[in-house]
């Protein structure tokens, strides 16, 4: 009777200690990130001071210029949407162990190609045709694009973090090369510009608001990369090959499609952010599109630990701090780009930080040394 009483205890006893550890290894992913901001915003705040200004005044003023108010939240999540989708273009090679950072590139191509396709459309056509031919037309070119340095990577053993970086400038090249030249709209003398898609073509702002509609679709689609990553095959096998190229080959696994596909997948995702600054924000296809979106998706991602739900709230924190810029600017006598440092300094400090992980003592398994 006594032995009977022991074993349900121990059996409990040893389902507490796994979930215990469970739970100290899931945590590091949490505490680590949160551990980096703070530091990044303590050296911040020193170089702050060492320039004669308060670090109180400006991060009040990063609050207030992005989340104070409800124009400064709308204003942060239109600058979210593409950060949402550039994170995405990060997020889904970094499983398979690439680090691609050229998604800026891709979304420039997708804006350019939405752009260019309606110039030809939007005279005998009506939104229905036009509206969705320049959302394909600017996933098929980010998808190309990206997908194209999955091929590189893959076939020709060229590192992707460095093709993708010079495919970026290739793809600004190419954008200032058209609109300034062949597809230049004559009637815009002040900005070289693609011709206006029309305020037909155009997408309006989710209902009460003046987001546009495309928060909306990133959010659907970090919830549909999550499915894809964590309940399929495929995302299964992206995992083992992002463990292990040798293991998953030999057993297997294709490894090549795996890359291509997910590099596509990618790229056509941040093409999509293209179409979306095109078709909800300015109206053509021009030099607009050179935001930096694509390079602060990196951030986004690298915080969130290619999480595609975790992308989500981190996209929107990165909004609201590029949001504030313009207010620092004006309060502060600061620049502009005053936020871009902070930004760098978070990056950097994130980059050390991965080296914390599985050293800290309180995030081990019990009985591990």
């Amino acid at each position: 009777m006594a032995e009977a009483s022991i074993e349900p205890t121990a059996r409990q006893g040893l389902m507490y200690s796994e979930y215990l550890d469970r739970f100290r290894r899931s945590s590091e992913f949490v505490v680590i990130p949160l551990l980096a901001l703070v530091a990044s915003a303590a050296l911040f705040s020193l170089f702050l001071m060492l320039v004669g200004k308060s670090p109180v005044e400006f991060f009040s003023l990063v609050w207030r210029g992005g989340f104070g108010t409800g124009f400064s939240w709308q204003n942060t999540l239109v600058r979210a949407s593409p950060l949402i989708f550039a994170a995405l273009c990060v997020a889904i090679p970094a499983r398979l162990g690439m680090v691609v950072i050229g998604g800026e590139g891709a979304l420039i191509l997708g804006g350019f190609a939405a752009g260019a396709i309606a110039i030809p459309l939007v005279p005998i056509a009506s939104n229905v045709l036009v509206m969705p031919a320049m959302f394909l037309a600017a996933a098929i070119a980010g998808g190309v694009w990206i997908g194209f340095v999955g091929w590189l990577r893959h076939y020709r053993g060229i590192n992707e973090t460095i093709s993708s970086l010079l495919l970026f400038y290739i793809a600004t090249s190419v954008l200032n090369f058209f609109v300034e030249g062949a597809l230049r709209d004559p009637s815009d003398p002040n900005k070289p510009s693609t011709a206006p898609i029309g305020a037909e073509n155009m997408i309006g702002p989710i209902p009460g608001t003046s987001v546009h509609w495309g928060l909306a679709f990133g959010v659907i689609a970090c919830l549909l990369v999550w499915v894809l990553m964590n309940r399929t095959t495929f995302g299964f096998a992206a995992r083992l090959t992002g463990g292990n190229v040798r293991a998953a080959q030999g057993q297997g696994l294709p490894v090549g499609k795996l890359v291509l596909v997910s590099c596509a997948l990618a790229g056509a995702l941040a093409g999509i952010a293209g179409y979306f600054e095109v078709a909800a924000i300015h109206g053509k296809a021009n030099a607009s599109l050179i935001a930096g979106y694509g390079f602060t998706g990196i951030l986004v991602s690298f915080l969130a630990r290619h999480n595609p739900l975790a992308i989500i709230p981190v996209a929107i924190m990165l909004g609201g701090i590029a949001s504030s810029g313009g207010l620092v600017q004006r309060r502060m006598d600061l620049p502009d780009a005053t936020v871009l440092v902070l930004q760098g300094m978070m990056f950097l400090v994130l980059l050390v930080s991965e080296t914390m992980y599985g050293r800290l003592p309180f995030f081990k398994p019990k009985g591990t040394t």
